[in-house]
């Protein structure tokens, strides 16, 4: 009997250490702007997209931490409640199954990674939807190793325009960074991003923008959003692409509207009209520039 009683407290005060511990870990989630956010390069409202894209991604690691700490707790308690005692003689009675405890251990992860699926399933599904025309389209061209954007005309932009990049130079002294590739974006207006390669695998990554997607030759990927804070944002190529990957920086600019226009038509004004297209691509595969 006293043996017994034993094990009954230490299993009631292990249930107890492991409650604490969910219950704190789930009041350390909020308990400051960085843990909210989930240690994210940004802001909430930064765009369309980046309030759902922290949500999910703060929402699994909670999801994730919750299931671990349950986990661990019930190894802990079956290595202290289970343990061989001293005295003990001989194996414990063996079982070859236990039906419940089986089904359990199958149908709970099985239900989990459903719930994970379709919640993401679900918010892919928003950020990519393109059912409706965006405000304004962007050709984006990733060349070894710098950018060029083409503007076209739409709905905000009258002409078609473009704005051809410049590889960054890294020297070890301090960037200009008013010389590197610049995107213009007006703020509070839907943007498409038409992302192609002119030459090998490069990878569009805005890391404010908590988006980023490959730049395949031959291949238009796109990336939707609506820049909703204006500010002047980083961005570089995620994608190993050749000798000086690193130097392929580029900015984005969400300004008002009227800035846009403003630097619209400035582009016109220096002769940027038109686009520049396939005509300035190449495939160094075949070593022949179109």
């Amino acid at each position: 009997m006293s043996s017994q009683n034993r094990t009954g407290s230490r299993r009631k005060t292990i249930t107890t250490i492991s409650s604490l511990a969910i219950a704190g870990a789930l009041v350390l989630t909020g308990c400051s702007p960085e843990v909210e956010k989930g240690w994210m390069p940004t802001e909430r409202g930064t765009t369309s997209n980046t309030d759902r894209i922290m949500d999910l991604w703060v929402n699994s690691w909670i999801a994730a931490l919750v299931v671990g700490t349950i986990t661990w707790g019930l190894i802990i308690w079956c290595l202290v409640a289970y343990r061989r005692r001293k005295g003990t003689v001989g194996f414990p009675r063996q079982t070859s199954f236990n039906l419940p405890l089986e089904v359990f251990y199958l149908t709970i992860p099985i239900f989990m990674v459903l719930v994970f699926f379709y919640f993401t399933d679900r918010d892919q599904q928003a950020i990519d939807d393109r059912s409706q025309p965006a405000d304004v389209v962007v050709d984006v061209r990733g060349k070894q190793w710098a950018w060029d954007f083409n503007y076209k005309s739409g709905n905000v932009i009258q002409e078609d325009l473009h704005e051809a990049g410049v590889q960054a130079h890294l020297t070890g002294n301090t960037i200009d960074k008013e010389q590197l590739p610049t995107l213009y974006l007006p703020v509070n207006k839907s943007v498409d991003l038409e992302l192609n390669s002119r030459d090998v695998i490069h990878s569009f990554w805005v890391p404010a923008f908590l988006q980023k997607r490959d730049m395949i030759p031959g291949k238009t990927n796109y990336i939707r959003f609506t820049p909703t804070k204006e500010g002047t944002y980083d961005g570089k190529c995620a994608e190993l692409c050749g000798e000086y990957h690193s130097e392929m920086l580029f900015r984005v600019k969400v300004v008002s509207e009227s800035e846009f226009q403003a630097h619209m038509d400035q582009l016109k004004a220096d002769g940027n009209t038109g686009l520049l297209g396939v005509e300035y691509d190449r495939n160094p595969n075949l070593n022949e520039t179109k």
